[in-house]
């Protein structure tokens, strides 16, 4: 017999995080594209950045049919966050400088790569990149370099750098939470022997 969730964190209810997710405005508009092998992950921060962020959509695909409507979005720019050549590294937007579409495609580094190859659109918008970004807090799971960073995080960084005069930390408590939780699941001995 499963484990009751909540409907809308989709935790077990005995950790359910909603009572640590904010409602929180932008002007940057943020749109994440989800492998559907993301979607049942238990560390699903993408489902947490879009829960906490008022002006976020998360849409779960391979082939994005709709995606020249997701992208024209009036009264925004639209950029892809994510390395390449051409990229260039995100900058404060303020005054009356038009607010970003931020489009993140989330799922492994090679899931991701697949999203852009199979959804041409997608790989030809401009891209941007996070400029120092912290070190991440995700502790649970092995990244190919210091700078990799989950997709809530990523998220959090991006629009600290956008919009510097707003906070948007309060975005992590849960990610902290659910972390915290998993690591406590596990127990420490095996967190440190597995993850240290």
């Amino acid at each position: 017999m499963s484990r009751a969730r909540c409907e809308r964190c989709l935790r077990p209810e005995n950790h359910c995080l909603c009572a640590l997710i904010p409602a929180l405005d932008s002007r940057t508009r943020v749109l994440i594209l989800q492998h559907p092998s993301e979607v049942n992950h238990a560390l699903n921060t993408a489902r947490l950045a879009v829960l906490g962020l008022n002006n976020a959509e998360l849409v779960v695909g391979e082939v994005f049919h709709n995606l020249e409507t997701l992208l024209n979005v009036p009264g925004y720019q639209a950029r892809l966050l994510f390395p390449g050549e051409a990229a260039s590294a995100l900058t404060a937007r303020t005054g009356d400088v038009e607010p970003l579409l931020l489009v993140i495609p989330d799922g492994t580094w090679r899931k991701a790569r697949k999203l852009l190859h199979l959804n041409p659109v997608l790989a030809a918008l401009p891209r941007v990149t996070l400029e120092n970004p912290p070190p991440s807090r995700y502790r649970l799971r092995k990244v190919p370099g210091v700078e990799a960073l989950s997709t809530l995080e990523a998220i959090t960084h991006a629009l600290h750098t956008l919009e510097p005069d707003r906070s948007f930390e309060s975005l992590l408590k849960p990610f902290d939470a659910l972390i915290e939780g998993q690591i406590a699941a596990m127990g420490e001995e095996t967190f440190r022997r597995n993850h240290s």
